[in-house]
Order: structure tokens, then sequence, then C-alpha cells
């Protein structure tokens, strides 16, 4: 019997209810979300089909982890904070869509330890690199944390822009506004050698950072 949030998560992670219950969500946000906010994308081909991947978008607002999800056909599985788990049902229906529960206080450890796992098993990983919601057309500063999970989990990085949805809910909205929302996803970066050294996952992650700012200038530019 499970007997912490993490065990509680894993299995229905793994429950057979869990690929209906995304299906489900992955539809609804297709049909309803994406012609409410006229989302246009840009990019989808560059989502690799398999193998382990590092989503990763910039971060406007809390609506950008369930916009992402008709990109891809893969099940989008995501690092969520622990106290969200708190609570059933809702702790059930985040786990069912691929979240995993990570404390705050020593996050950096077992957020990394639990992604390593989960990209162990071919998982296609949702990271916000910014850490937070961001305001503006500049990304925030990035650190070496995403080169180095995608060195040791041998996992390639695609850069996505998302332009739009800090209008439609901005941090303290209760609801969307209809606002035209933007997804441009760029080619996947290949990681950094399993033992490079810290100079050169400085220099990827610079290269993130460009891509990634890129990706997120073309997605302003066709709001």
């Amino acid at each position: 019997m499970a007997t912490n949030p993490q065990d509680r998560a894993r299995r229905t992670n793994d429950a057979w209810t869990a690929g209906p219950v995304y299906a489900m969500v992955r539809a609804t946000v297709r049909c309803l979300l994406w012609p409410y906010f006229r989302v246009r994308t840009t990019g989808r081909e560059h989502i690799p089909v398999d193998g382990p991947v590092i989503l990763a978008p910039v971060h406007r607002s809390n609506l950008d982890s369930f916009l992402l999800s008709p990109l891809t056909r893969r099940r989008l599985r995501a690092l969520a904070k622990i106290s969200l788990f708190e609570r059933q049902p809702l702790a059930w229906f985040l786990a069912s869509l691929g979240a995993f529960p990570v404390r705050r206080s020593g996050a950096d450890r077992e957020s990394m330890r639990v992604a390593r796992d989960l990209l162990a098993e071919d998982d296609l990983l949702l990271v916000f690199h910014e850490g937070t919601r961001s305001d503006g057309p500049r990304i925030a500063e990035l650190f070496d944390g995403t080169a180095w999970l995608a060195a040791k989990a041998g996992a390639r990085v695609v850069p996505v822009g998302i332009a739009g949805s800090g209008d439609a809910m901005p941090a303290g909205a209760k609801f969307p506004k209809p606002r035209r929302i933007r997804l441009v996803v760029h080619p996947a970066l290949e990681p950094p050698e399993p033992r490079a050294p810290r100079s050169a996952l400085k220099a990827w992650t610079a290269e993130l950072e460009s891509s990634l700012q890129a990706a997120l200038d073309e997605a302003n530019a066709g709001i």
C-alpha cells in the first residue's frame, strides 16, 4: 500500500485509468481551449516521437502546461509542488495527467532525481526553465540544471515560445480571457556529453537560452 505522495502518484501514473483521463483532457484542450484562444502553432514536427525528451517552454501563465498537451500525441510528464497533492480528488487528477510531486525544501536534488527517473523511462518531461512565471518579451536567466539533466539522461531538449497566455490569464486571474495565443516549437537541441565539464554545460545553456528567446520572439511576432 502506498505510504507517501510519491508512491501514490506513481501508482496513479501507472494505472490503466491514467491514459483515458489524459486523452480526455488533451481532447478538451484541443477542441475547446485552442479555438477559444485562437491558438496557432508552428514547428510541432520538431518534437521527437520517441526517446527521452525535455520540453522546454517559456512560462507566462498557469494555462501554459494545459495548452501544450495537444502539440504531441505523447503524454506529457511534469513535476509539481507537493502541496497540490494533499487533497483528493485533485491529487488523483494531477497524477493521472502525469504530474509527480516534489517538495520545495530541498526540491533541486529531489526534482532532479525524479526527473532522471522519468526520463530513464523514455518519457516526455515538461520543464519550465525560468522557474516561475515571467512577464515581458525577454526570458528570465537560465541556470545549468537543465544542461546537467539533459546530459545525464541523454535527453534532447525542445525550446517552445508561448505568446499571449500571460494576457489571457495573468497572475491572480480566476478566469481566462479570449486572447490570441501563439505556440512556436524550435528544433530539438542534442544533449551535452554525459561527463561534460562545467564550461561545456554553461555554453550549452547559453545555446538553449538563445534558442528559447528566438522562439519567444517568433511567437510574439505572430500575435
